[in-house]
């Protein structure tokens, strides 16, 4: 049975391991075949269906998205957010996942953002918020209903997916309506930073403090007024990333998280597989989300 993880409450916490918990990559030693298929499947997706690639969304340089029209208008609008702590990976990787959702009728957006430590997490979010309102204000050139509009996210994504459905939008511009994003998956997602403050290879590059776990963390603000958020996590993954999937239940409670699930035999890669994979749960739990 996987220890449960108290080192968020001792003076002393055991960062070997939390190092173990939290480095996905020493846990998944075949992790790189996986990039090297999603980027060809990705690459190929960009050939095949309509979209406009590198699209700015705001004035830094990776503050570029790929859009990718629906196949009929009226359709919901997927915004996927990749992966990687926040520090690594690219959009590139991840137009298989636009291919996906246009087989189910939807358009999609994939955007960059700023690495850490060129940028801080607190910095990251904000640049979501510019790209989701991007996606809400150009739906209906993609085809897609504006009123439509559904987060998924990876990982860092995770995180950053759940701070969508959380995000006072009327608040960041008076023109949008207080729910532009109804509902937002999470798939093996980081819901409470504060233990990335103990392990070392990650704070040297995300260089948080308390005031960005309070703050960026989704497990430790108040629940979203309105949407659902729907959480999975890969079975096989570490006692952590297990613990965090259940954190966000708890802590938003069931009526805006009213699933929170592990997936049998998944780890923090091969999840991304299940969600475009019409026969694994993942994928139905995706179609429910996307409405």
């Amino acid at each position: 049975m996987p220890r449960t993880n108290e080192s968020f409450r001792r003076d002393q916490p055991d960062i070997q391991w939390l190092e173990r918990m939290y480095n996905n990559r020493m846990r998944v030693p075949e992790h790189p075949a996986y990039f090297t298929r999603w980027a060809a499947e990705s690459a190929l997706v960009r050939r095949t269906l309509a979209c406009d690639v590198d699209v700015p969304y705001g004035d830094a340089p990776r503050e570029r998205l790929d859009a990718f029209k629906a196949p009929r208008p009226g359709a919901p609008l997927v915004v996927f957010i990749h992966g990687g702590y926040w520090r690594a990976l690219d959009k590139s990787f991840h137009s298989f996942v636009a291919g996906a959702a246009h087989d189910l009728g939807a358009a999609t957006v994939v955007p960059n953002y700023t690495l850490c430590p060129q940028a801080r997490i607190g910095d990251i979010t904000l640049q979501m918020v510019r790209a989701v309102a991007w996606a809400w204000r150009h739906a209906r050139t993609l085809d897609a209903d504006p009123r439509r509009i559904s987060v998924v996210g990876h990982s860092a994504g995770g995180q950053l997916a759940a701070m969508m459905l959380a995000c006072a939008w009327n608040v960041f511009d008076p023109a949008l309506p207080r729910d532009v994003v109804k509902r937002a998956l999470g798939l093996s997602g980081v819901y409470d930073l504060q233990p990335l403050l103990h392990v070392p290879s990650l704070q040297e590059v995300l260089r948080l403090d308390a005031a960005q776990v309070a703050a960026c963390s989704p497990a430790r603000i108040p629940a979203p007024a309105r949407g659902q958020f729907y959480a999975l996590v890969g079975g096989e993954e570490s006692g952590e990333y297990l613990r965090l999937n259940r954190l966000i239940q708890q802590a938003w409670g069931r009526e805006r998280v009213p699933l929170a699930q592990a997936l049998p035999g998944l780890d923090h890669f091969s999840i991304v597989d299940a969600l475009v994979d019409p026969k694994q749960r993942a994928h139905r739990v995706w179609r429910q989300v996307i409405g």
